[in-house]
């Protein structure tokens, strides 16, 4: 009997390659489905790359009966919270709009589980600068707003008889495969770690930091980082959990501690060897002094347990991929 297959949107881009490259070593049939505008068809190494979009609905149909599909990973979605800003409507097209045509074809053709790419953004500026799942949802740009409405469909078809799902919120997310066979190279990137080591081997001027006077140790911003492996393998208990009759869950996805830009900063510096270009920038609008994930829950519902929770080794798998991509290597890919 034919295995059922695995729909992952949005399997080209960063997150999602990292995670249909954890699903084919693990054997699952997967189906990537995306429209390569920030994606990488070399990033996807498993499976099947159909080109396209979320919002087609015809195209939906025909994956969804093609492929005996039972399982949607979503991850299709514009991520860049200034062009939100800039640019409501194209986030709430994308990222909500597509997704309601996408939760609707796969209800109509019995897909069973979905597990959702969501984002800490939902959650805003949190008092205490620690957020649980309990933490009000107060999105402060349309990209958190655009990513709250999605949870908010899944959560309404489920009550009416839909999918059953798992949401993950994740924090910053960084770091790449180990072992260089696949990295981050969103073009544009505006996450620290990234820009950094951009400007590490010379892709980049230099690299900023955006207010030092926040009330934290150093005066700059403390976030959550999680390496990439990690955040893929949630996926893969999410998909267990699922799978053994969990039932639908909303949950962090971080380490539970931060680090400050300056730590961060400071780390590439020691793995480069060499000193970045630094230079000190009033607050930006929004930003939080501290983001940091309570992660209980995620350890209780998934039994997850974190592998790369080390700076270092974050900083070290980044820098090397973005060394493969100033040396043009042919291994690796980048947008032209």
């Amino acid at each position: 009997m034919a295995k059922n297959s695995i729909l992952v949107t949005g399997g080209a881009g960063y997150i999602g390659s990292h995670v249909v490259r954890q699903l084919g070593a693990a054997g699952e049939s997967v189906v990537t489905l995306d429209n390569l505008s920030t994606g990488f068809e070399a990033a996807v190494t498993a499976g099947e790359l159909v080109i396209g979009d979320t919002g087609d609905a015809a195209l939906l149909d025909r994956l969804f009966a093609e492929h005996k599909i039972d399982t949607l990973m979503h991850f299709a979605a514009h991520t860049v919270v200034p062009e939100s800003i800039a640019d409501p409507l194209k986030y709430y097209g994308n990222n909500t709009a597509s997704s309601r045509t996408l939760l609707e074809r796969a209800h109509a053709h019995g897909v069973k589980h979905v597990v959702f790419s969501s984002t800490a953004a939902v959650y805003g500026i949190p008092p205490d600068g620690k957020a649980s799942e309990a933490t009000p949802t107060k999105p402060i740009n349309p990209y958190g707003s655009s990513k709250l409405m999605t949870e908010w469909m899944l959560r309404d078809l489920a009550l009416a008889g839909g999918p059953s799902y798992v949401a993950l919120r994740y924090f910053n997310v960084a770091g790449c495969e180990p072992g260089g066979s696949i990295g981050q190279s969103t073009p544009k990137a505006t996450l620290l770690v990234k820009v950094a080591c951009e400007a590490a081997v010379g892709k980049r001027k230099g690299v900023s930091i955006f207010g030092t006077d926040y009330p934290t140790p150093d005066g700059t911003g403390l976030r959550d980082y999680i390496h990439v492996e990690d955040l893929a393998a949630a996926h893969l208990d999410a998909l267990d959990y699922l799978r053994d009759g969990g039932k639908s869950s909303t949950l962090n996805c971080g380490y539970g501690h931060g680090y400050s830009v300056r730590e961060v900063l400071q780390m590439v510096e020691r793995v480069h060897g060499a000193a970045l270009s630094i230079t000190e920038e009033p607050r930006r609008d929004g930003d939080p002094p501290v983001l940091i994930a309570a992660t209980e829950k995620i350890h209780q519902v998934l039994g997850w347990m974190p592998e790369y929770d080390d700076l270092e080794l974050i900083v070290r798998t980044s820098l090397d991929w973005e060394r493969k991509i100033a040396a043009r290597d042919p291994s690796a890919y980048w947008a032209a």
